[in-house]
């Protein structure tokens, strides 16, 4: 009776917890998959039609509208620049600083993390971040955009703590056959850390992608801005032909141009996660779990 009363309790748990999941999915989705399906209706029929998850009458004109913008096109090559190069040199920094971190010999070591988690808890803020960056010459310039966060602290701990639980005797074998530290983090380290690799460059890429209070603060040449400030400038504004380079009498569906362009400001990223997918889970498990 004790056994089918705790299992009876069990599968009612179970049935909660999928419920409360599936609830709190729909609300992330339906989202999204109204302004997917606002983006091919047309005019009237998001006027007059509150909420829909599937247009009514299909049209494609948000779209040719957008992808015929010139700052649309400048604005995604611009981002896509930005976040390649900006996710390599983070990654790369990041993983220069945890390595030798993750060493319990290196001199100074509890010092440094110290350091590390304080930033955690405290920052220097807006005002004090943009007089550096100004003094620093990197007002207007795209290095604005991802060398300030070169580092996470919260990403660093986790690429250290992964260094900590690879093989040591791998690493003292080829210091042995006369590899440098770099030669050990480079040869060794690095091919035996793709889960963790994988996992930092979609934190980083999607944290440069999304990141709108940068190009904000930093970048005033309206040229150089990104597509999440383009974005931005769609949503907000009642002249939606003043973002373009089109002809200006046109007058388009300016709605469906607004969902047109979120939806595909959205996917390039979206698209990154399948190939890193048998990657992400293993590298924040093992990253994050030991210290």
């Amino acid at each position: 009776m004790s056994y089918k009363h705790t299992s009876v309790s069990s599968r009612l748990f179970d049935g909660a917890n999928i419920l409360v999941l599936i609830g709190l999915a729909l609300i992330a989705v339906l989202p999204f998959i109204y302004v997917a399906a606002g983006s091919f209706s047309t005019e009237y029929d998001i006027a007059t039609r509150s909420f829909f998850l599937w247009p009514r009458d299909t049209s494609l004109e948000a779209y040719r509208y957008v992808l015929r913008t010139n700052a649309f096109l400048r604005s995604l090559i611009t981002t896509i620049c930005v976040t390649v190069v900006g996710m390599s040199f983070q990654v790369l920094m990041t993983f220069l600083m945890a390595y030798p971190l993750s060493k319990r010999s290196l001199p100074g070591r509890n010092i440094v993390l110290n350091f590390v988690i304080f930033t955690m808890v405290f920052g220097g803020g807006m005002i004090p971040t943009f007089l550096v960056i100004k003094q620093l010459g990197m007002l207007d310039s795209y290095t604005a955009l991802f060398v300030p966060g070169a580092i996470s602290a919260f990403y660093l701990i986790i690429v250290k703590n992964f260094f900590q639980e690879l093989p040591e005797e791998i690493q003292e074998s080829a210091t042995i056959d006369g590899c440098s530290e770099l030669g050990v983090f480079f040869h060794i380290v690095l091919p035996l850390s793709k889960p963790i690799l994988a996992t930092m460059c979609l934190f980083y890429a999607v944290g440069i992608w999304n990141d709108f209070m940068s190009c904000l603060l930093y970048i005033n040449d309206s040229t150089k801005w990104t597509l999440q400030m383009f974005v931005k400038q769609v949503t907000i504004s009642a002249d939606v032909s003043s973002n373009t380079g089109v002809d200006p009498d046109y007058v388009p569906p300016k709605q469906g141009v607004k969902f047109a362009t979120i939806v595909l400001a959205t996917i390039p990223i979206l698209l990154i996660y399948p190939f890193l997918q048998k990657h992400f889970a293993k590298g924040v498990m093992i990253g994050a779990v030991k210290g």
